[in-house]
């Protein structure tokens, strides 16, 4: 409890929306900086995908029910019952969470749970990942990647965690109905983690028939992969529009503005809104089109089948990034 104790006050801030939002980024840097240390000694980046969808899941969590476990803590463990998700998802009154917290920690859930598992299947069977040949043996890069990730896992998540971190109260004026920003919100999210994964499955089975001696095809042509050049990456880019369509529509609220202490602010007070929710979509976009995604895989297979006409015409027929219909 003392250390309980020194953690909630040491995070206390004037408004209760930062007491609860700061912390659960902090525990990002924070389960990073511990898996950094073994792997740095180890020279093995065989756990940096999972730790990272790991740390997902944890802040997530924390964010959710971080408010309550203050409530408790002031109340010295009563007077403030634990939330009931399933009364939140049924938009009961007094669930203590809204059923838009629970439902997108969920969708972060089902999204860190599968890629996390998928890269880290990937990686126990290739042995090494070829972008840490370069800095695996530097311990000042290598510990740079880490903490790269718990700013990727931050910003990524920014939306969630500002949902989850509004007061209780907040939610008490706001409709339990299901509005217009949540329904995009969700078919977002669905399509894009759909694409996301048809794309990585098509290309797992393409893999796995080649290894089998089923084909020839030195790059996938086939299924999505003729509809865009990467499939996988616009998925996951359209999923985080859709969460950060389904939290903007509740922060940039009349509600959503007065949990985060923006009252009064007016537009400069849904701006910061939107920019918190935003940049999710936005970093992720960045990342994959312009530093470790397509840049990385495009100047690959260039080098490899640059001077092939198959290639070119590929290329020239299939838009890089938005899938052509």
């Amino acid at each position: 409890m003392a250390v309980l104790s020194t953690l909630l006050h040491a995070t206390t801030f004037s408004r209760p929306f930062l007491s609860n939002l700061v912390p659960s980024i902090a525990l990002a840097y924070t389960i990073q900086g511990a898996v950094a240390i073994p792997s740095i000694l180890a020279q093995s980046e065989r756990f940096y995908d999972l730790s990272g969808s790991l740390t997902y899941l944890s802040c997530a969590a924390l964010s959710l029910y971080l408010p309550t476990i203050r409530a408790r803590y002031a109340a010295a463990g009563a007077g403030a019952a634990w939330p009931s998700v399933v009364e939140a998802l049924r938009g009961v009154s007094g669930a203590g969470l809204n059923w838009r917290q629970v439902v997108l920690s969920a969708a972060v859930g089902v999204w860190a749970t599968r890629l996390g598992s998928y890269l880290f299947a990937r990686i126990s069977a290739d042995g090494t990942d070829s972008r840490f040949d370069s800095i695996r043996n530097s311990p000042p890069k290598f510990l740079g990647a880490f903490f790269a990730q718990a700013t990727w896992v931050s910003l990524c998540l920014m939306p969630v965690l500002a949902l989850n971190s509004l007061p209780v109260s907040a939610f008490g004026s706001l409709s339990a109905a299901i509005g217009i920003t949540d329904i995009l919100g969700l078919l977002l999210y669905v399509g894009g983690l759909s694409f996301e994964v048809t794309a990585d499955s098509q290309k797992n089975s393409w893999v796995q028939e080649k290894k089998e001696k089923k084909h020839e095809e030195d790059f996938l042509t086939r299924g999505l992969w003729s509809k865009s050049r990467h499939p996988n990456y616009f998925g996951e880019a359209t999923l985080w529009t859709g969460i950060a369509t389904l939290a903007g529509g509740v922060l940039m609220s009349t509600p959503g503005q007065v949990g985060m202490g923006l009252a009064g602010w007016g537009l400069g007070g849904k701006l910061l809104a939107g920019a918190m929710c935003g940049v999710s979509p936005a970093f992720v976009s960045f990342l994959l089109l312009k530093v470790s995604g397509v840049p990385l895989s495009e100047n690959k297979y260039d080098k490899r089948y640059g001077d092939r006409k198959d290639y070119q015409k590929w290329k020239e027929e299939t838009p890089m990034f938005i899938p052509k219909l």
